[in-house]
């Protein structure tokens, strides 16, 4: 890829998020429209839409404009063959070879695994593949052991008919694993699904791994498209949706309800394209040809419960800071409340002297009758990598495992509490327990927060 900046090479995207962020009333197409940036690009390989505003500079030269945006509602003409060239080599050799993969498989089942809490973005890449993998004759169960407790979540699966499972860890005991040919993870590598074990239990080969974040486990699938270079995993399915790996039919219900669910997925995951890439613009760019505009709009009006704005209360009376870290501990959670740990972070990273927010807080699962320390990391510093602090600050577990990771500007970890584990019948009790598990959880987080302090005094 040429190193020219993004200003140069894409011209208006930046305006791209002005145009979907906020979802339009009715579906259009946007069409990025910078009239000479095609010089930019070796060999002419990127091919962008030509401007129907004749005569205009679309790139304002002063900071107070904004460029304009064509809206084109015409038919989609060309829009496969013109996506086709907006892809790198990678993304086109990634793209054939899941085609290959799949064509080996043809009439298998497959199980799709998300991570136990799946975001927007593993739960409509997980639709998009059930969608590709349905032209090779591939059926797909999609599912996961957690909870979905985020309110945009429930949401997604509710307006959008996300096809996801839940398999608790005794659900999945009840399971005829010999049905499945193969397994495929997406959005994760494995360390964030208690299934992970039953399915190397009953020995179902790893067929196929996407995802973003940084390699963690080598499970030598057939196929493997791990780029944590990209935001989003659903940058990677798109530029598969771009290689042409599913015919997208604009009278198709499914088809657009997922596309639309891809959107929200790379929004979320991007901070609502702030964070964004080349990639990740051009992926959202075309998405923005078919999603739905609507019913983004409908996920996105999701109301918070009392219960999340509980524990953002609890963060903001627990919340210390110190060197523009806000370290919050928020007590004992619901299983399914666990989703207002990261929105808290989010909450607390706004304060004005902060640029990092950890948020943590004692998850109780009644189905399993036990308790982990869960907690989420939210930056906004450019030099932090939340996946090498979380894993400075916990380690690993006896198997060799880190407790936590990270990606671009958020992080999480989760740590089972083994023996002390279980219900807590005395009231008192559960609050020493409580008690020590936070001030452990702030020294580990504080030897690299203020190495030279000892904020934290014990008797």
């Amino acid at each position: 890829m040429n190193p020219k900046s993004l200003q140069e090479r894409l011209g208006v995207f930046s305006n791209l998020f002005v145009a979907i962020a906020p979802p339009c009333r009715s579906r259009v197409i946007v069409e990025m429209c910078w009239r000479s940036s095609r010089r930019y690009l070796p060999g002419g390989g990127w091919r962008c839409c030509r401007s129907p505003i004749e005569g205009k500079n679309l790139v304002g030269e002063s900071n107070n404009e904004r460029a304009e945006i064509a809206i084109n509602e015409q038919g989609k003409h060309n829009s496969a063959d013109e996506a086709f060239r907006w892809l790198d080599e990678v993304a086109i050799a990634q793209a054939d070879a899941l085609r290959t993969t799949l064509e080996q498989h043809v009439g298998d089942r497959h199980l799709v695994v998300l991570q136990d809490f799946p975001d927007p973005d593993a739960m409509s890449c997980a639709w998009t593949y059930k969608l590709i993998a349905a032209q090779y004759g591939i059926e797909c169960d999609i599912v996961y052991a957690g909870a979905l407790s985020h309110q945009e979540n429930i949401a997604l699966v509710k307006l959008a008919g996300v096809p996801v499972q839940r398999w608790s860890m005794d659900t999945a005991k009840t399971k005829d694993f010999t049905a499945y040919n193969g397994c495929v993870l997406i959005d994760n590598q494995g360390t964030t699904s208690q299934l992970l074990s039953t399915i190397k239990s009953a020995q179902i080969p790893f067929t196929v791994v996407i995802d973003h974040h940084k390699l963690q486990e080598d499970l030598h699938p057939e196929f493997a498209d791990i780029r944590p270079h990209i935001r989003a995993t659903a940058t990677i399915f798109t530029q598969y949706l771009m290689a042409q790996l599913l015919r997208i039919d604009p009278n198709n219900e499914d088809h657009i309800k997922c596309l639309t669910a891809l959107m929200h997925g790379l929004r979320a995951d991007t901070n609502q394209l702030r964070q964004a890439r080349e990639e990740d613009f051009l992926a959202a760019a075309y998405l923005s040809r078919y999603y739905d505009p609507q019913l983004l709009s409908s996920v996105l009006q999701a109301t918070r419960s009392k219960r999340v704005m509980d524990v953002i209360e609890r963060s903001l009376k627990n919340r210390m800071i110190l060197n523009n870290f806000c370290i919050a501990g928020v007590g004992y959670l619901r299983y399914d409340d666990r989703d207002a740990i990261p929105q808290a972070a989010d909450f607390l990273v706004t304060e004005e002297n902060v640029h990092t927010a950890v948020v943590y807080g004692i998850v109780h699962d009644e189905d399993e009758d036990l308790e982990l320390v869960t907690g989420s990391l939210r930056s906004n510093k450019i030099t932090l990598d939340p996946d090498e602090f979380i894993k400075e600050a916990f380690g690993k577990d006896a198997q060799g495992r880190y407790f936590g990771g990270g990606r671009s500007q958020a992080g999480g970890f989760e740590i089972p509490m083994g023996f002390l584990s279980g219900t807590n019948e005395s009231k008192e009790y559960a609050r020493m327990k409580w008690e020590v598990f936070d001030i452990q959880i702030k020294q580990k987080l504080l030897k690299l927060v203020s190495p030279k302090d000892n904020p934290i005094e014990t008797e």
